[in-house]
């Protein structure tokens, strides 16, 4: 088997952070190969292979065998979600020895050591229980509803575990990665709760500079050391999970983080690294699969409606090109502008 592959998923408007990630991989891990799954189309102007040129590969939709009326069916983060348990399937099949994936939001301070145990790693939101009110509601009782694990990380290694593990995680996210929680489902990720139960070889990693984010850091203390690097709770800081930036998660990390200025540090370096490397020409929250053929804006109602609607994907094979008529006429409520 080969070496480690590491993948990520997003879309133009997550470009700029998907190249901070790609930086910090190449700084800490540079044997590592890089591919992007992009589930978009460039922008008018924007050239593709001068945006994702410093990936080592990278994979549409069409490479893993999704269809546009599949992904009229799930909004941005669905969709970006949804496409990484066939991704994970193909580049075991490529060979790797390990296969990684990390959201585009993260990034990597520390080699992360310790690949070598178990088949399927994971990554707890919680490693401490929380004592305090608002702590246990936000962070404890959230991961209840929306996942024990967070999936912007997994390591899966190339063996009958970790194969057995992909093939069953791309199958469920084929048929329902949506944010429904109302029906026990959250986007790729709450599946994973049951991956301990169901395959052997899974390791809970449980260092705390792994997956440092605002809804652990209520338990978490970055501090300097004596050498300068950066430690969480003693522990290298491996990799932080800078979600929500700019908006839930600047609220969050203020609340949990206030009296922990390094935190401060690493959020307001990330925000700096992210606006340097924006790429000219991508539109504020573009998502080529977010409108009509015609320009109009896909609601979610309308991407429910048509995923739950045997008829409807059955009259619209092509729902970008022609479902708006039909909404126009039947459903305007659910018809963007």
């Amino acid at each position: 088997m080969g070496g480690v592959v590491c993948y990520t998923s997003f879309t133009y408007s997550y470009l700029s952070r998907a190249r901070v990630l790609l930086e910090s991989l190449r700084r800490v891990h540079p044997d590592w190969e890089v591919w992007a799954v992009v589930v978009d189309e460039a922008p008018p102007g924007v050239d593709a292979g001068v945006a994702l040129g410093g990936f080592d590969g990278v994979l549409t939709p069409a490479d893993l065998g999704v269809a546009p009326a599949w992904l009229f069916g799930h909004d941005l983060v669905e969709a970006c979600t949804a496409v990484k348990g066939r991704a994970l399937v193909h580049l075991l099949g490529r060979g790797a020895g390990w296969v990684v994936y990390f959201d585009p939001d993260i990034a990597l301070f520390n080699p992360l050591d310790g690949l070598d145990g178990g088949s399927i790693v994971l990554t707890p939101h919680q490693i401490a229980a929380n004592e305090e009110a608002q702590a246990i509601i936000d962070n404890d009782v959230a991961a209840l509803v929306y996942g024990v694990f967070n999936l912007g990380f997994v390591a899966v290694r190339n063996d009958d575990n970790g194969r057995a593990f992909a093939a069953w995680w791309a199958a469920r996210l084929d048929e329902a990665c949506f944010d429904d929680t109302a029906r026990g489902i959250f986007t790729d990720q709450k599946y994973c709760d049951l991956v301990p139960g169901l395959f052997d070889g899974v390791r809970i990693w449980r260092d705390p500079g792994c997956n440092v984010a605002s809804w652990n850091l209520s338990r978490r203390r970055l501090a300097f050391d004596a050498a300068g690097r950066i430690t969480v709770n003693g522990s290298a800081l491996k990799f932080y999970h800078f979600t929500k930036i700019g908006g839930a998660g600047d609220v969050m990390t203020e609340r949990y983080g206030a009296a922990n200025t390094e935190v401060f540090e690493v959020w307001h370096w990330y925000k700096r690294r992210e606006r340097a490397l924006r790429l000219d020409g991508v539109p504020e929250g573009y998502w080529h699969y977010g409108r009509f053929a015609d320009g109009r804006a896909i609601s979610h109602g309308a991407r429910v409606l048509y995923r739950s609607r045997a008829d409807l994907r059955g009259a619209f094979a092509d729902p970008f090109a022609g479902l708006a008529g039909w909404l126009a006429e039947h459903r305007p409520d659910l018809l963007g502008v």
